[in-house]
This record gives structure tokens, sequence and C-alpha cells, in this order.
């Protein structure tokens, strides 16, 4: 069982998994800590785009021999096959950590798997460790490989006109691309993707979901995002909207409605419940998934 030293690592590689956000895909964001033989952490890491070191990798380069003995934090199974990078279970192998603590196993991984080869190794593996919690960062690029689509969310601010419409600025860093109010289609960290891994698809993605769906699939996009309430976008990807996020201005204590209908209304849409709520200053941010009845 993860010794509470070894939950406070997992939720740091959780936390710089998210910064791989934006730069990953077709690859999953992945964060690794490394703690020697007294728990003492000595090295971390994350993977930030196809074709660079995985989070293990980074992890292990940092810690140096104060690897050996000790034990690997890592959010997702170590990769278990040879691609534009070597396998990081052989990473940890020739590092001789001790124990491999993960909290979501991968379901591409080739062959037995990662874990079950780093046990084969004599390496104590612990599976499941904080993995609900892990998939705040995974989840959409789990989602993806299960839907054979990109994670969707369609962010907002209710009520404001095209110019001043602030809900994506800081969110569009956080997702492969983002699908413009007037239809063009941008890189959300602009050439930040992996060479001949990932590409922008030319607009318009047409009037056949399916075909729009398959066009991002294959330009290796995990996570979209669209913007704005008066975008074309919305109605095609309508029955596919996986999250919404809603910037609701802040009223007076005591206020009569002037916007009663949605989107203005700042409510989120049919089909969605509400799972996130924080005030940001100037507003409100709602935060509604899809539920599983309106699936």
């Amino acid at each position: 069982m993860a010794t509470p030293n070894e939950l406070t690592a997992m939720r740091r590689a959780i936390a710089i998994s998210a910064q791989g956000l934006g730069t990953t895909s077709p690859n999953p964001p992945v964060g690794c800590v490394i703690l020697d033989r007294d728990g003492v952490p000595v090295g971390e890491g994350y993977h930030l785009r196809k074709g660079d070191h995985h989070a293990e990798v980074n992890a292990l380069t940092a810690a140096g021999e104060r690897a050996e003995g000790g034990t690997a934090v890592v959010t997702l199974e170590p990769c278990n096959h040879q691609g534009r990078t070597p396998p990081c279970r052989q990473a940890l192998i020739d590092a001789k950590v001790s124990r491999v603590l993960m909290a979501v196993m991968d379901p591409t991984s080739r062959g037995e798997g990662g874990a079950a080869v780093l046990e084969q190794a004599g390496i104590e593996v612990e599976r499941g460790v904080l993995e609900q919690e892990a998939l705040l960062v995974l989840g959409p690029w789990l989602h993806s490989l299960r839907t054979g689509r990109p994670h969707i969310t369609w962010a907002y601010t209710a009520g404001a006109v095209e110019e001043d419409d602030q809900a994506v600025i800081k969110l569009r860093r956080t997702h492969d691309l983002v699908i413009r109010r007037n239809g063009t289609i941008e890189e959300g960290v602009p050439g930040g993707h992996g060479e001949d891994a990932f590409y922008v698809p030319l607009p318009p993605l047409g009037d056949e979901p399916e075909k729009a769906l398959h066009a991002l699939t294959e330009a290796g996009a995990r996570m979209v995002l669209i913007e704005g309430t008066s975008n074309q976008a919305v109605p095609l990807f309508a029955d596919v909207l996986d999250r919404v996020i809603i910037d609701v201005s802040v009223t007076p204590t005591s206020l009569r409605p002037i916007a009663t209908s949605w989107p203005d209304a700042g409510a989120l849409p049919s089909g969605f419940t509400l799972v996130g709520v924080s005030h940001l200053g100037p507003s409100v941010r709602l935060t509604g998934t899809r539920s599983v009845c309106g699936q």
C-alpha cells in the first residue's frame, strides 16, 4: 500500500503532468516523481510532446544515481514498446529502481504491458494509486481512445459580445486545437506539438459530424476547444460535446434578471451536469459535463 509520502509524490506527478496538456497529443500527458531509498524526492519530469523524452526518463535524468533502490511514482503505466523513444519500463529497470507506483493502466500498452515486465525484472509494482485523481488530467486522452474522437469542450462568456468573450483565452493552451468563432482552426499552443505527429486541419470542417470528427482525430487532436456562442461548430458537434465552460458576470446582491433565455442566461444546456463552480473575480465559472442520461 502506498505510504503518505508516496501519495504526496503521486499528487505532485499529477500536477506536473498537466503542464503537457495542449502539446503531448496524440501522446498522453504524463508526470513522474522519483523518490530515493529514504523516500526523498530526487527527480521529477513530465512528457511535453511526441518525440521528446517521456516523463520517466526526464525524472530519472534529474535523479541520476540516487534513483537506484528508490521508487518511481508515475501517473500512467510505463510504456512497453519502442516508438520514437525507447520503452520507459526499460529505463526504470536500467536505473535499478526497486518499486514503481502507477495511477492509471495504459490501454495502448503492447504485449504483456510495462507493469508485467517490471515485475518480471523483480521490481515491486503497485497499480491504481490515486487513479481517480490522475484521471483529472488523463481522462480526456482516455476518452479519445475509447470513443475514437477528440474530447470536445465548448467555452464562452454568457451575454458577451464577440470581442469581449474572455472564457477561452487561458483554456486555449490546454487544448490541441481551437475552433475560433470565425471558423478558423488553430493550435492551442502554436507550434507546440511534435514534428510529423500533428497538424492543423484546414477549414471548413463541413456539415457532417462524423467526417469533421475524423478530420480532427486524424490531425492528432485529443482535446478540442470551441470558443464563443456564435460558432457554427457548436451545432455541428452538439451531440458530442463533452464539456461546457461558461463564465457568467458577477451581479449585485439583488437583481431582476434581464436575460432569461439560454445561453445568455448563464445556465448549462440540457443534458449537462454541473461539476464545478468557481469565483474568478469579475465572473463566476460554471463547468458542466454531459450527463449519463444525456449521452
